[in-house]
């Protein structure tokens, strides 16, 4: 696969039937996203809109939409292979005199090509719009979902350099217009954007901003991609080593930043940091649910570079599975080797989808002592990103974290409430809406590996047998119930007053219907008790472990209602996203005009 840009990609994609190009008009308010949303949750092909009404540029969308199409935008068979490449890299062995340096010469060979290669001229600097030249709006980009505040760039490439330290960040920070020449930066507290701006503040200066739009497909993955703090690793970097060759990059038109040459667009400006923050959002997020108004930097756009024929990529996010479930699995598959660096006794991990990130992480770790879940689990939050974290589940060694059923399978056999299960608090993703406060919560391990003598009788566990019960209670609010053959109660619940989840969990635990059951979960009336998925993504958002998952009865409850302001939860509560049915009425009656596939 021979390709140094998005439209190297795109060509790519379409020879191996991964692409498919729509040249009838589409809109880019609402109905390209439903498109892709239905698209990406069957494996479907990434597609190229070449008419979106009110702009001359064409979109892309869905490019890194399946596992395949993400391992072929890192350039490998399979994102396994791609891990296997990092775990080489990483085994560089320093010593054993000239013969030892020798047997490391193609991994040393590899880290130097890791420093981006400047270039003087640049395909993305063949069209420069300046000053009143400079309209957002004739790009096509999208307006996502129906509660959103207006459109949002979705898959930008925000570049920034520390006016003090003089370091380089290139981060993917969703960007809403506000007007023709500025947007909205979501720098949240602990991003390194947020950081650069800062210093900028203490020096009384603005901050340069370059975003880039397009690239070579692994520097979008390296811009989403949790980097460790290791001198000479960045983004740029990491890309280099990825597409096998330095990444090319130019100067700046009218910002002193270096900027992917090969990319489709490039926004150059400035965000002030004496200006005034500015309302931005609502945003329907990879949660899954609407990301309420909150304030943020301005970005000013001062000039728009592009090549001649520039593509726009975008992407959505919203309710799991989403593209960027991919980027996440990418992410797990680079960066295992370097968890296991320092946590040997893991044998792999996964976020799954459900999770959306860091709501939830399986890991099997080679066992050989008492507690050693804990610290392995203890040990990740400690990691970088993985300090989000809300929900670890530890497995033995020979249970695969890609199996979902089988996971919580293991958890209802080999955990027991109570004494296999501890709460704690910490730092918690700023997207999460249940926490206790924003960015701060509770967090919850899971120990379902087999037990040493020392961590009590296997007895109970091992034993437990569910029986699940065809005639359940009818209580308060109940919408629907079903009972699994793995120990789970799902159970839907119309909430209208204070503490009637908490009542309701109580309530069931004690019923005789809960006998078979080790786990009770609490959801909202729109959430599909015959879908696991649905009900765990519904639990892992609307849950705060240290206050919504008790142990009742000898069993786990986990109350993933809707919290009150009568209940002392004084956050904003936002929707789940939902399309309307008139988009999607629209989409259905135009599906075969526009030609595409069957799902």
């Amino acid at each position: 696969m021979a390709f140094s840009d998005l439209q190297g990609f795109i060509a790519q994609l379409e020879r191996e039937g991964e692409l498919v190009r729509v040249s009838e008009p589409v809109s880019r308010h609402l109905e390209i996203t439903e498109i892709a949303d239905r698209l990406v949750k069957k494996d479907g092909p990434a597609v190229l809109f070449e008419n979106v009404t009110g702009s001359d540029f064409p979109l892309v969308i869905g490019l890194m939409g399946t596992r395949r199409r993400m391992a072929m935008a890192l350039r490998a068979a399979s994102l396994d292979a791609v891990a296997d490449r990092v775990r080489s890299l990483l085994d560089v062995k320093l010593g054993g005199g000239l013969m030892g340096m020798a047997a490391n010469l193609p991994k040393l060979k590899e880290l130097a090509s890791l420093p981006p290669r400047r270039v003087a001229r640049a395909p993305v600097q063949q069209v420069v719009w300046r000053g009143d030249e400079v309209d957002l709006s004739r790009l096509p980009i999208l307006h996502c979902w129906p509660q959103d505040g207006g459109p949002f760039v979705t898959l930008p490439l925000v570049i920034t350099r520390d006016p003090i330290s003089g370091d380089y960040n290139m981060g993917m920070y969703r960007m809403q217009v506000m007007s023709k020449n500025t947007t909205g930066m979501h720098w949240q507290r602990h991003k390194t954007g947020a950081r650069h701006l800062e210093s900028a503040a203490r020096l009384g200066q603005k901050l340069e901003v370059a975003v880039a739009l397009g690239g070579d497909p692994a520097l979008i993955y390296a811009a989403t991609a949790p980097l460790p703090p290791v001198p000479g690793l960045s983004e740029y970097a990491l890309t280099g080593y990825l597409r096998g060759e330095r990444q090319p990059v130019v100067r700046g038109v009218t910002v002193d930043l270096e900027v992917p040459a090969n990319a489709e667009f490039i926004l150059e400006g400035y965000v002030d940091p004496q200006e005034e923050w500015v309302d931005e959002g609502p945003f329907g997020d990879h949660t899954g649910f609407y990301t309420p108004v909150d304030k943020y930097p301005v970005f000013h756009v001062t000039a728009i570079t592009m090549r001649r024929d520039p593509v726009y990529p975008a992407t959505i996010v919203g309710r799991p599975p989403m593209e960027d479930a991919y980027l996440i699995e990418a992410s797990e598959r680079l960066f295992l080797a370097a968890a296991q660096l320092i946590l040997p006794e893991i044998v792999d991990y996964a976020m799954p989808p459900a999770g959306v990130a860091h709501n939830l992480v399986f890991v099997s770790i080679k066992k050989t002592y008492p507690g050693q879940a804990y610290k392995v689990a203890n040990g990740l939050f400690g990691l970088g990103q993985m300090m989000f974290a809300k929900v670890i589940v530890v497995v033995d060694e020979d249970v695969p974290v890609s199996d979902f059923e089988r996971v919580w399978r293991e958890v209802s056999e080999k955990a027991l409430p109570g004494r296999d299960t501890l709460t704690s608090r910490g730092p918690i993703d700023v997207l999460d809406h249940s926490s206790r406060q924003w960015s701060y919560g509770g967090k919850l391990i899971i120990d379902a590996t087999t037990k040493h003598l020392e961590e009590g009788p296997r007895a109970g566990a091992a034993e437990f047998i569910p029986a699940p019960q065809s005639d359940l209670p009818a209580l308060e609010g109940v919408v629907a119930q079903r009972q699994t053959s793995a120990g789970y109660w799902f159970v839907s619940v119309n909430k209208t007053r204070a503490g009637q989840g908490r009542e309701l969990g109580e309530a069931l635990a004690r019923h005789p219907a809960a006998a078979g059951m080790r786990h009770i979960l609490l959801v909202d009336e729109q959430t599909d008790v015959n879908d696991d998925q649905d009900v765990w993504w519904t639990i892992l958002n609307n849950v705060d472990p240290e206050r919504d998952v008790r142990v009742l009865e000898g069993r786990l409850v986990w109350d993933g209602t809707p919290k009150r302001a009568d209940e002392g939860f004084e956050r904003v509560w936002p929707d789940k996203i939902v399309m309307t049915d008139e988009v999607k009425r629209r989409v259905d009656a135009m599906w075969h005009v526009w030609r595409l596939p069957a799902l």
